[in-house]
Formats: C-alpha cells, structure tokens, sequence
C-alpha cells in the first residue's frame, strides 16, 4: 500500500513537524512519503503531483490558512481517482467532524487529535481486516451512515521515534525553518486557544531532544523554532535547555520560543543576559489583552506588571529580540480599551508588535459561547470576527488600518529615529499616530498598491505636511537619517529633493578634506581623499544639531551636517552628524 502523506504550508520556508512524526511512527511497517506544497501554489499543480506518485491513501494535515485550499486538492483527486483514500487530521478537522464529513463527501476518514497512533492503526486496518471501528479516534463512513469511535488515551512521548532523521530533509535544513517539539499541552486556560482543550502538560525526553537539535545544526539547520505552547512553564527544564543551547550552538543559529512573560523568574533573565550570544534567542510573547475583565471572560491569568518587568529586563539586556502579540475583539474590549492595550504594549517598545484579530476557532470556549457576547464571525477559515456586543465592523476596519502601517513602520524598523519622535512628539499617543496614519493611507489607496522603500517615506512625508505637524523640518531630518542608515549603496535618487546648491556642497567637501577631523576619529580613520569623498557619500543639511538630539533628546535648531558613507567594500553605510 502507497501512503502519503502532504500538507499545504503558509510559506516556503516552513516546514510540517506533524507530518514527519506520522511518518516517523507508521515506520517500519509503513514507508510513508512526505509531500509538502505551498497554499499559493497552483491546486492543479499540486493534484499532478500527487496523483503522479500513484498512492493508495493520502493523509493531510489541515489548518485554518490551509483547510479552503486543502479541500479543493481532496476534490479534484476524488474526482481523478474515486478509488483513492483521502484522510484528513489537524487541528482544523479534529472538531465537528460529523459537518466536515457531511459537506464533504470525498473524505474519507479524519483522525481526530493526536494523530501518530491512530493514523499508523488505521493503516494497519486499511492494509488487512478493514475493521476500522476497532481504530480510537477516527471518524469514517460505514455503509453510508457517519460514525466516530473515542479517541484513544494520550500518547507517552518519551516513546515516539524523533521526526527528524529523514535523509531527503537535510538538503532543505538551511533554507528553512525547522519546527520542534519538547512538550505537548498548556497549563493554561485561554478560551480562545485549542491548547487550553487538553488538560496537563507532556514532555518528550530531554536527551533525545538535544540529540535531534544537534543532529539538526550539524546538518545545516539555521532557523529553529521551539513550538511548545508555554516554553518557561518548568523554569528548571527552561533553564537546563538555555544552557545546553549557548553551550552547544553553531554560529549562525537562531531559537525561537513562545514564552509566558509573567510567570519568568528575574534571575532566569539575568542568566540570559549575562550568557547568551546577542542573536541566538528571540521570544514570542503573548499579551493578547491588558483589560482586566476581558482576560478574567477567557480564563487568561495574566500579571502585566511582571509581564512588563521582564519584557524590560529582556530588552534592557540587548541580546533578545522580542516579538509580542495582540488579540483585536476578544470579549468586552472596546475600541477604547483595545486602544490602551496597544499603549500599554507599545509603551515597553517591542522589536516587533503583531495585531492580530480574533479567530473563532473550532472548538474553543469563546466559539461554543458565541452568542453571550454577539459575535459575528466569517463562516469559513480563518473565522475572524466581524463585529461583536462592543467592537462593531467599522471598528475593526479601523484597527486593521492600524495594523497595516504598523507592519511596513514598526515592524520592519526602516525609521526607527522618525517614529520615535511622531509618537513621543507629535501624536498623543503611539494608537493615534497609526491610527490617524493607517487611515490616511487606506484613503489614498495606498493599500492596494505596491510599493518601494522610498515610497514609505514620501507617502509618511505627505501624510505629515498634510496634517501640518509642528517641527516637521526636524521630522524630516530624522527620515533623512533613518532613510540613509539602511541603504548598503549610495541611493541614486532619495526621496528628498536636494537642499544644497552644488557650490555650497562643494564648499563644505573642501573643508571637510581640508579638516577631516571635524567628523571625528572614526571619520579620520576612513582617510578619504576628496575624490572619494565625491563618488562615496551623501552630505545633508539639517535644521538642528543632530548629536545633540541623540544625546539627550534635546531639539537645539542649530544647523548640521550629515554625511552617509557607503562603504564599497563592506556594503555598510556609515553616519556622521557634524557641526556646521
């Protein structure tokens, strides 16, 4: 019997972890064929090639950003083939089973929850008795009729085979994101995730799992993501495996890992300062809410000010990036509330902040009570809300707004020095300038258009003489300098237009020749001549004195100069604010 077994991944460079652990347990007995695509590639691309391999069954591993497009493969192979076994597992397809199985007559069979052991039983029936009602946890068709047995007791994870040790992987380990598994379950309670469903937490063998992870790095793996639901829940297990990783890891290695901020101990932070190589972790951190009764309506226990002590101990050590999580219309927040969460959140500057929406997923607590707050949410993936009790429609195409420039401004860090100020300056609050902003934007069309890097800055530029901010001449000298601190080149055409008559340019590259000293000692330390001065750096006028500003935030408008240096050998660029 032919097995495979496939999925649909959001990117390519993510990887399935539960495909290979199906794969890894059906083993010896099954030879299962891994077969991962993307849910951008064309539907009819990925049916040749799986109906090229000639299987007898095909399992895929179903989620919210795949499940539309997963269907559609299932279709068109049952319409190719009747005779091919489709199975479905994952999170997606593990709850109302009798609806997926009833709207689709072309599956099978879906196996609900853990899927290694029942997926490996149900195999073993399908390949001799076909007894299939002896199999735990497994919805299928019997003489037409829908049925369902229990699912079966939890697996002892000490006992599965690692997924990992498939020869056909390692060609792919560096180009993209490897996913690892130490624990299954959540302590927590949280009524908009399905981890809250299972009860208790289950680890796998802490040795074996350092053998995988150094298997993993010896073989070319550069990007490893711990998938565990609450990482830190064993502060000794954390701690031993920190350890092991900055003693053990290879240059160029980065771990990931969702941790839970509020319960991390102040000693396990100074450990991480002290010890970890700048880059080698970076945390996942979800506060989803800062509203007190909206976290007590979905079980989240959550203590923001020890939350915010070690997100700022985090930070204030410089080694770990840290990327935090918002949920948009979780139960009684408000558009005035929700606005103070991102505050509260912002307030702590995170090198990333994701605003995300509220998913009513299958089987949670905040779908199943639904009605008691009114929500309205999409009928088919992602089920994000559309409106509930306090948060109408109107609401959310509004923060949506927020997220959209808060990505391309924020996230992406091409003007750090600009945003600073617009929201510490300008706007009364970080909210209100990408609100006002993202709204603007959405006015203009702009996101339905593409754009290039200078377009970020002229459509910010135009946002801001529209709005007749104050200081805008010290606004736009920040841009200058955030725009120039990222270019690996000389730009050919900014987006400013030039404030220096070329006399006045040359005038000021003269004496700079003349007296180099005046940028200071690492400027002396480049001994360009003026030829070189010419073909490899900007010079810009500003409106203030711009070491001053970094100094100590002051705003002394006192004109200076900035030069960009644009290394030609190293591909950097290097900054110089100096006094006229």
């Amino acid at each position: 019997m032919k097995v495979i077994c496939s999925t649909l991944n959001a990117k390519y460079i993510h990887t399935n972890l539960a495909i290979r652990f199906l794969k890894a347990y059906a083993a010896p007995e099954f030879d299962i064929i891994l077969k991962e695509y993307t849910i951008k590639d064309p539907v009819m691309n990925i049916v040749s090639d799986l109906h090229q391999q000639k299987p007898d069954v095909i399992g895929f591993s179903c989620y919210i950003w795949n499940i539309e497009e997963t269907l559609k493969v299932v279709n068109m192979l049952k319409k190719i083939d009747p005779s091919l076994i489709i199975v479905l597992g994952g999170p997606e397809v593990s709850y109302d089973t009798r609806e997926w199985m009833e709207k689709h007559s072309e599956i099978d069979f879906i196996v609900m929850g853990e899927g290694e052991q029942t997926f490996k039983q149900l195999l073993t029936e399908l390949n001799t008795n076909k007894n299939i009602e002896n199999v735990h946890g497994v919805a299928y068709r019997d003489n037409g009729n829908l049925a369902s047995t229990p699912q079966r007791n939890k697996l002892d994870l000490k006992e599965l085979p690692s997924p990992f040790r498939f020869p056909e992987d390692i060609p792919q380990l560096g180009k993209r994101v490897t996913y690892i598994e130490t624990s299954r379950g959540c302590p927590f309670s949280c009524q908009f995730c399905l981890s809250s469903i299972e009860v208790g937490v289950r680890y796998f063998d802490r040795e074996r799992i350092k053998e995988d992870i150094r298997y993993l790095m010896a073989n070319g793996a550069k990007t490893i993501k711990f998938v565990d639901r609450t990482f830190n829940i064993s502060r000794s297990y954390a701690m031993e495996m920190f350890r092991f990783l900055i003693d053990e890891h290879l240059p160029g290695t980065v771990f990931q890992f969702e941790i839970t901020a509020d319960i991390m101990r102040p000693e396990v932070i100074e450990f991480l300062n002290q010890e970890a190589p700048k880059g080698l972790f970076r945390f996942e951190i979800g506060v989803q809410s800062t509203n007190d009764y909206t976290n007590e309506l979905v079980r989240r226990k959550q203590n923001f000010e020890k939350l915010k002590r070690t997100v700022t101990m985090v930070k204030d050590g410089g080694k770990i990036d840290q990327h935090l999580d918002l949920i948009a219309g979780l139960p009684e927040e408000d558009y005035a509330s929700f606005r103070k969460t991102f505050n509260d959140v912002f307030e702590m500057r995170p090198e990333e902040l994701q605003l995300g929406f509220l998913k009513m997923l299958r089987g949670t607590g905040v779908r199943i009570r639904a009605a008691e707050h009114d929500y309205v949410y999409m009928d088919h993936s992602p089920y994000e809300i559309l409106s509930n009790n306090v948060l109408s429609f109107d609401d959310i195409v509004k923060i949506k707004q927020v997220e959209d420039v808060l990505e391309k401004y924020w996230n992406d860090h091409r003007m750090d020095h600009t945003v600073e100020y617009l929201v510490t300056h300008v706007f009364p609050s970080p909210f209100d300038f990408f609100q006002d902003f993202g709204s603007y934007w959405d006015e203009q069309g702009w996101s339905r258009i593409g754009h290039q890097l200078e377009d970020l800055f002229r459509r910010l530029h135009s946002f801001l003489v529209k709005r007749a901010v104050p200081n805008l001449d010290v606004i736009s000298g920040l841009m200058k300098y955030d725009y120039l601190k990222h270019h690996k080149y000389k730009p050919r055409k900014p987006w400013w237009e030039a404030g220096l008559e070329k006399s006045e340019r040359s005038k000021i590259y003269k004496r700079i020749s003349e007296t180099p000293q005046l940028l200071g000692p690492e400027f002396l330390k480049l001994e360009l001549d003026e030829k070189e001065l010419y073909k490899h750096t900007m010079l810009e006028l500003l409106s203030f004195d711009l070491t001053k500003y970094f100094l100590n935030g002051e705003i002394d408008h006192q004109s200076s100069g900035l030069l960009a240096y644009f290394d030609p050998t190293n591909l950097e660029t290097i900054l110089f604010p100096f006094k006229i």
